[in-house]
């Protein structure tokens, strides 16, 4: 059986996160064919979803015109999973903080914005992340925060906030895992959740 993962192609690193799902998908023996979607219609035929970064605001109101939000929506609650990347994270959060951001409202978190600083700001760390067996190499590019966490699970933090979070079949990701190599992030939110 071949999956189908479909990413939100509005902005962002979507090829680099569609060449990590494919690395992914190899790493556990599974098939998998990526699909960009820009308009309604394409995430009900999604076996998994990708939510890449870029501009918050701009990523929002672009699903929630297009109407690709309330598919994103039906999608995890049909236990589907999510992965939701930098601004992806702000987006799926409960709270961003932030009125201009139309949420999602998928992961129980609130999301503080450009809380790691700016463009110069960036930085790669190395972390300690639950179901990972070795560090993963974390991209950091003005990286969202996460401040409370209600009903999600910590998945890795960095200074003592929380920068990996999961809530169901949904991960949210405070820095970019398609801007390395490694593809274990895009392995854990959906090869290790997804039955064939």
């Amino acid at each position: 059986m071949t999956l189908t993962a479909g990413v939100i192609a509005v902005q962002g690193d979507f090829r680099e996160h569609a060449a990590a799902i494919e690395r992914a998908a190899h790493a556990h023996g599974e098939r998998v064919e990526t699909v960009e979607i820009h308009t309604v219609g394409t995430v009900p035929e999604c076996d998994l979803l990708l939510l890449p970064g870029g501009e918050s605001t701009t990523i929002s109101a672009h699903l929630h015109r297009e109407g690709i939000a309330t598919e994103i929506e039906a999608h995890v609650a049909a236990g589907k999973p999510l992965l939701a990347t930098c601004a992806g994270l702000i987006v799926a959060a409960a709270d961003a903080g932030d009125d201009r951001v139309d949420t999602l409202g998928l992961i129980d978190v609130t999301v503080d914005r450009n809380a790691f600083g700016r463009q110069r700001d960036s930085f790669e760390t190395h972390l300690d992340v639950t179901g990972l067996d070795e560090p993963f190499p974390a991209v950091f590019i003005r990286a969202p925060r996460v401040g409370t966490v209600g009903d999600a699970e910590v998945l890795a933090s960095f200074d003592g906030h929380p920068v990996a979070v999961r809530d169901g079949p949904v991960i949210g990701t405070a820095f970019h895992p398609e801007l390395t190599d490694d593809a274990r992030i895009h392995g854990l939110a959906f090869f290790e959740t997804v039955t064939v």
